[in-house]
């Protein structure tokens, strides 16, 4: 069974240690960093941003902090009172589906974060159901409260509670927050060990951006990339199309290889629009063009075969 969220994602930072750049529109991999992590919880009902508004990915609503700037427990108050009252508006119902009362709160600095790792903090917290938060632990075992999920009521007591013993939360440290929950812990996973990796600084980003453009990801990455820029949501086999794009480069000449995947990409459309699944019409039209690749290099090899003999 699927859980079901609402998201925070706590984008208002003042980046002091980057120099006060607008942080979460810094570029890595060509996305912005709330773009990326925007995508990690794309399965969210309902997504609120703690921020200055901006463009972004997918359509999101926006709040600030009551006084901008006075930090996280602050920020997260302010993401938590705007999804409860777009709930008691609704009437605590969207479209007839009651409200989660599970809440995945990030930061918006997190180039790595992925739907995997969203889904083992929410697999964590429904496993244990006396706990009242799951929170990511990195590689050296500290805890990530900005890369957790927390049970909207427990939540709300303590926020209220630290408002009221400290007469406000400007300033307040997370963990005041996350000591009074009963909390469960979630490792970083084997399918995304960086998950909690975050930019604070030039050399983060500098080693985000280094990791991205790493041999054995780039490719995933730059793919990524491009379908969120022309705004495709496709998922291909990319083995099948670099395979095609090997035949017709070795088997017709060095050029064939991306003008046959461009027409391998338009044929596809089209069978699209005729009712073909775009997977499906992607590895159709695929398997057509490299299957022609390879009878132009057999047909070739047969020839320099006969020139050779006379």
């Amino acid at each position: 069974m699927t859980t079901a969220y609402d998201a925070v994602v706590l984008a208002g930072g003042a980046a002091r240690r980057l120099g006060g750049v607008d942080k979460p529109g810094v570029r890595v991999g060509g996305r912005a960093l709330l773009d990326r992590v925007l995508a990690a919880c794309a399965g969210a009902r309902r997504t609120v941003v703690v921020g200055a508004p901006r463009p972004t990915v997918r359509p999101v609503d926006w709040t600030r902090e009551e006084r901008i700037g006075t930090g996280p427990v602050a920020a997260l108050d302010a993401g938590a009172a705007a999804l409860q009252g777009e709930a008691e508006a609704e009437g605590g119902d969207r479209a007839g589906i009651p409200a989660p009362d599970v809440l995945l709160v990030l930061s918006a600095d997190l180039p790595f974060l992925g739907e995997a790792t969203v889904q083992r903090l929410l697999d964590g917290l429904a496993a244990e159901p006396e706990a009242e938060a799951a929170l990511l632990t990195d590689a050296d075992g500290r805890d990530q409260p900005l890369v957790a999920v927390y049970r909207s009521g427990p939540l709300r007591r303590e926020l209220d509670g630290l408002r009221h013993a400290h007469r406000g939360l400007d300033g307040l440290p997370l963990r005041l927050l996350t000591g009074g929950l009963r909390t469960v812990r979630v490792p970083t996973g084997p399918d995304e060990p960086s998950a909690s990796f975050d930019c604070d600084t030039w050399e983060d980003i500098a080693t985000a951006r280094a990791r991205i453009r790493d041999h054995g990801a780039v490719l995933d990455e730059w793919i990524t990339a491009v379908k969120t820029e022309l705004g495709i949501d496709l998922d291909v086999d990319t083995g099948v199309l670099l395979d095609l794009a090997r035949d017709a480069a070795h088997g017709v000449a060095r050029p064939a290889a991306p003008l046959t995947t461009f027409l391998v990409g338009y044929a596809a459309a089209k069978a699209a629009e005729s009712g073909t699944a775009p997977a499906e019409a992607v590895a159709e039209a695929a398997g057509k063009a490299a299957a022609l690749a390879r009878q132009w290099a057999a047909e070739q090899a047969e020839q320099a075969a006969r020139d050779e003999t006379g």
